[in-house]
């Protein structure tokens, strides 16, 4: 039956309408008021221990306050505390703990002698005691011992000094191997997998790409196997890489690079019901001994094979079609590189040969190279 309407009447809308429009409102600012305490919690949390463990200025005093008392000593004290050219910026950690022992090393003279050669902050010949205090503190630091051990090597920063437990490296400008970094309040919302593809686009182009690559596979071949041990890498994630401005590599945060002894150390008495207990760092993984329910000490896979699997969408993204096939099959075997494999090393140096040449004949000709 149609409905007449009168001049000058309204038309109501049903009652029911109305209370489930309040409803739907008052679901809505029940949802935004979650979605607002859950935020600022996140916020405060974050907040509370960045603040707490990121305090530049507390940091400065404490470490000052023991310069100027003869306690420690170092080549970037003076800048630091008397000239106050050098200052604390930006925190990059806010972790309070990144102590590590110093494992077994091949050529152990050399070491404790380019060790030496290092605490000797103001290069009179000789090691003071508050010199030495400050090279002990610093020799916890896995990353530290590494970096002086590289200090020839093009992709690891540059030493510019010490004080104390502090030291100073040279300044990357490019910070991601991405080149897009995003506040930490916006990353909790992006889904991983739209974070992986928005980082493909965001990258230099790809004779670029090639190069900054091409140090990644350098800077593997320097940690395996060279004259103080093999290193392994326990964290292969882009933020741990950058580059300059001649796209070089630079590799931005080594404290998951451990020596292998020092590894084995840690692991082998650790209990296990699965593989999965079996993980040090992110990538360092070894297997469960079911009949001793202990995790062994031998690591599945190279740094090569982490590697690779971290620059293979990097790499294939944008690829020459003339050698995108080759490209492609030379990552995927990397990728399935194992330790326990037969002639493991033989295969190993053979496939970083062969992605380097590979990369290089490309770009050889280019400006990027």
């Amino acid at each position: 039956m149609a409905r007449r309407l009168f001049p000058g009447a309204w038309l109501r809308k049903p009652h029911y309408a109305q209370v489930r429009f309040s409803y739907m409102r008052m679901k809505y600012l029940f949802i935004s008021w979650l979605v607002v305490f859950i935020g600022s919690w996140v916020m405060y949390v974050q907040y509370s221990t960045y603040t707490e463990l990121c305090r530049g200025h507390d940091c400065r005093k404490i470490i000052c306050d023991k310069y100027k008392t003869g306690v420690i000593d170092g080549s970037a004290c003076s800048s630091l505390c008397a000239k106050e050219t050098l200052y604390f910026g930006k925190c990059l950690s806010t972790k309070p703990n990144n102590q590590a022992k110093l494992g077994e090393q091949g050529n152990l003279s050399e070491l404790v002698n380019l060790i030496l050669s290092f605490a000797d902050g103001n290069k009179d010949g000789r090691v003071s005691l508050p010199e030495a205090k400050s090279a002990w503190a610093l020799l916890q630091l896995d990353e530290f011992l590494l970096m002086v051990i590289l200090q020839d090597k093009e992709h690891t920063p540059k030493l510019m000094g010490f004080c104390g437990d502090l030291y100073v490296t040279e300044r990357v400008e490019y910070t991601s191997l991405y080149g897009i970094s995003l506040p930490w309040i916006i990353e909790l919302f992006i889904p991983s997998s739209f974070r992986r593809s928005m980082d493909q686009w965001f990258t230099p182009s790809w004779p670029r790409k090639a190069k900054i690559a091409i140090g990644l596979l350098e800077f593997v071949e320097d940690i395996f196997h060279g004259p103080y041990g093999n290193f392994l890498m326990c964290d292969t994630s882009a933020k741990n890489l950058g580059y300059n401005d001649k796209f070089d590599l630079k590799m931005m945060d080594m404290r998951k690079i451990v020596p292998e002894m020092n590894l084995k150390e840690i692991i082998k008495d650790r209990q296990c019901e699965s593989d999965l207990d079996c993980i040090y760092g992110t990538d360092c993984r070894t297997l469960c001994d079911q009949s001793k329910m202990r995790c062994t000490t031998e690591v599945i896979q190279p740094n090569l094979a982490k590697a690779c699997q971290l620059l293979k969408d990097y790499l294939l993204r944008g690829a020459p079609s003339d050698i995108h096939e080759e490209l492609e099959k030379q990552l995927y075997l990397c990728i399935a590189l194992k330790v326990t494999a037969n002639q493991m090393e033989m295969e190993h140096s053979l496939i970083l040969n062969n992605l380097k040449t590979l990369l290089w004949k490309k770009i050889s000709h280019t400006n990027d190279s």
